[in-house]
């Protein structure tokens, strides 16, 4: 009660807000009463409900490595992924002749070796325990056209990656590691130089490949698509042990570590690296499974928003209530619902709370991200959440509201134009709801998801706007429980109209 009492206070604010500042652009559609239009409002229900997301896109600069269990709702979250590696345009090894490898035990000139090679996973988070002890399996994917990653495809969070290995693949190696190195000492540790990262040794082999096959066809060298088709198609990297942690990975690197000889003094060696990084060139994609997810679908008493690709929050708003009787010649000026958060269960290891939602009416989610739009203010809106209320609030979703309400009744003026040519007699308001809900069962339903935005600042005429340029699935480790289920939330409605 007290979560919801707390809802409804903070909407009265906000309204009372609304109508009081005439310089806040939240106002807009709010008059004032001495221009012949006057303001009114009224409260309605909302129904809310867990819904379980489809797989997403997981085309990402960030890559997730790992397993944990959220204490507070029981699921198991397991993360693996694929990386391909960038090369320079028309990336040169030295010279071959300046090259030196061992030949019998004796350092000789015109020899290209690979002395030895590392995989290195850099990482700025980690949920978890720093020092859990994970397995972790390296793979290198498969050169078959049909197996290589490519950048016309796109790869969901339920993309198996193992099909992009080579049949019967075995693991170039494997290793175990915490997060918190225990091989570097503290002082290195907590140095701003340091940057955070697993390192995995792999056969010097796996590097010997990569030269030989440059000074045999150096062509294809010549840009990160012939690369990764004809050298290195990238690596696979899952944990096969513990669990506890997960890693957000931001760049992986692979070394290749050799030596080369000075061009003018032949007594001179010196040890020489060759890095190919995973960089948001290419292509980075992570395979996440949520387990138990089910059972939180069937709790009623609360909702739930899960990340990534888990659990989203489906409203069923009000619309046909919000447009009968008194109000039904009436125009919805402002429409503003809060949705509250419940505070944790646990203390210790916790999932962060979804910082953006994307509120978009059900109907729309797939093309909407398919076709990478943004909010636009009238089918879809986003909003952050405040630590302050402990809440997110979508102020004015009244043009949605608006908007779903003309579209199903456009919808029964053509049909009745049609019944009426074909002699058969007219649907009445009443007949139609139940027609079109049956035709368009999620109408007047819409679903919030957590999601990750970006703007960019322009200006034009003097003046400076902050523009959505995008709006993407969350891939983070988040969860929120908010109020809803069989508490139903709160739509306050401010309705003007012409005075008589």
């Amino acid at each position: 009660m007290q979560h919801i009492l707390r809802s409804i206070s903070a909407l009265t604010i906000a309204t009372l807000t609304l109508v009081a500042c005439d310089d806040n652009t939240a106002n807009m559609g709010i008059f004032p009463s001495n221009d012949g239009i006057t303001n009114s409002t009224a409260l309605y229900q909302v129904i809310s409900r867990s819904v379980k997301m489809d797989s997403v896109e997981a085309n990402s600069a960030i890559s997730y490595l790992g397993a944990i269990t959220d204490p507070e709702t029981g699921t198991d979250i397991t993360a693996d992924f694929a990386a391909q590696f960038y090369t320079m345009e028309n990336y040169r090894f030295p010279d071959k002749e300046l090259m030196i490898g061992n030949v019998a035990g004796v350092p000789t000139r015109g020899v290209p070796q690979c002395d030895s090679c590392e995989v290195r996973l850099y990482f700025d988070n980690y949920c978890g325990s720093d020092n859990t002890p994970m397995k972790l399996q390296v793979y290198a994917m498969s050169l078959h056209p049909d197996s290589i990653m490519s950048e016309d495809s796109t790869y969901y969070t339920d993309t198996e990656l193992k099909r992009f290995l080579p049949v019967g693949a075995k693991p170039l190696t494997s290793r175990v590691f915490t997060p918190r190195d225990l091989n570097v000492d503290e002082l290195t540790l907590s140095s701003t130089s340091h940057n955070n990262n697993v390192r995995v040794m792999l056969p010097a082999s796996f590097g010997q490949k990569i030269i030989d096959h440059y000074y045999n066809n150096p062509d294809d060298f010549r840009d990160s698509y012939t690369f990764i088709r004809k050298v290195m198609p990238g690596l696979y990297f899952r944990t096969t042990g513990g669990k506890g942690t997960m890693l957000s990975v931001y760049v992986g690197a692979i070394n290749l570590f050799y030596r080369i000889g000075d061009r003018l003094d032949e007594d001179t060696v010196y040890n020489a690296v060759t890095r190919f990084a995973a960089t948001p060139e290419v292509i980075q994609t992570t395979h996440f499974s949520n387990d138990n997810v089910d059972s939180l679908l069937a709790i009623g008493t609360c909702t739930y928003l899960k990340t990534p690709a888990s659990i989203c929050t489906e409203l069923k708003l009000p619309i046909d209530s919000v447009f009968i009787d008194e109000h039904a010649t009436d125009s919805v000026s402002m429409a503003s619902l809060i949705l509250t958060r419940y505070n944790k269960k646990q203390t210790g290891l916790q999932l962060e709370t979804p910082q953006e939602l994307l509120m978009i009416r059900k109907q729309e989610v797939g093309d909407f991200f398919k076709n990478h739009k943004v909010a636009d203010g009238r089918t879809s809106y986003t909003t952050s959440y405040s630590s302050s209320y402990g809440s997110y609030t979508f102020s004015n979703i009244g043009r949605m509201i608006t908007y779903c309400y003309n579209e199903k009744m456009q919808a029964m003026r053509e049909e009745n134009e049609k019944r009426a040519a074909a002699g058969l007699p007219e649907y009445t308001a009443t007949e139609w709801n139940t027609v079109y809900s049956t035709q368009n069962p999620d109408w007047d339903k819409v679903l919030v998801i957590p999601v990750s935005t970006s703007t960019a600042t322009t200006t034009t005429s003097g003046y400076t706007v902050n523009a959505q340029v995008s709006v993407t699935h969350d891939l983070s480790l988040g969860c929120v429980r908010l109020v809803g289920g069989t508490t139903p939330l709160t739509l306050q409605v401010v309705y003007s109209h012409f005075a008589q």
